[in-house]
């Protein structure tokens, strides 16, 4: 990286460590001694439940090499859902640059973009006033969602 803090650094660093932490489903961001008191931590039940069922298949000798015990804080996983195996790897980054180049793909193949060099940059410098208020089809729409009328206290 040679010291250079760039957007797509930045993406990255919030993107692994977004992911990673397994508060959001009640658990804690540390790791838990198999003699702490789970009742003194603010667990939800059900990851309180998570939690107690892997310390239980964590003492079992031939579930030992899972290391289950060690990372019962999350939920048995370790580090996070979407680490590498030695099967199978790529990065979070890659997957974001193939979604971004498939997006771009299909905004040039729809004609919704024009098609131009990666170093291009695209100036929109003309606008065009569209109007103003709800379009017909619009109208309808909110009509039928809300049960008001056409033509009623939200168009002037």
């Amino acid at each position: 990286m040679n010291g250079e803090l760039t957007e797509q650094a930045v993406a990255g660093y919030v993107a692994k460590y977004a992911t990673k932490v397994a508060e959001c489903v009640g658990t804690l961001d540390r790791r838990i001694n198999p003699l702490d008191n789970l009742d003194a931590f603010n667990l939800r039940d059900h990851a309180k439940r998570l939690i107690t069922e892997c310390l239980r298949l964590g003492a079992i000798e031939d579930l030992a090499d899972l290391r289950l015990t060690q990372w019962a804080h999350m939920l048995g996983f370790k580090g996070h859902f979407s680490t590498r195996s030695r099967r199978y790897s790529t990065t979070l980054g890659a997957l974001r640059a193939a979604r971004e180049d498939h997006a771009r793909d299909h905004e040039i193949t729809t004609g919704r973009l024009p098609l131009f060099d990666e170093d291009t940059v695209l100036v929109l410098s003309e606008w065009t006033y569209a109007g103003k208020g709800h379009s017909a089809g619009d109208q309808l729409l909110a009509a039928a969602i809300t049960g008001t009328p056409r033509g009623g206290s939200h168009e002037r």
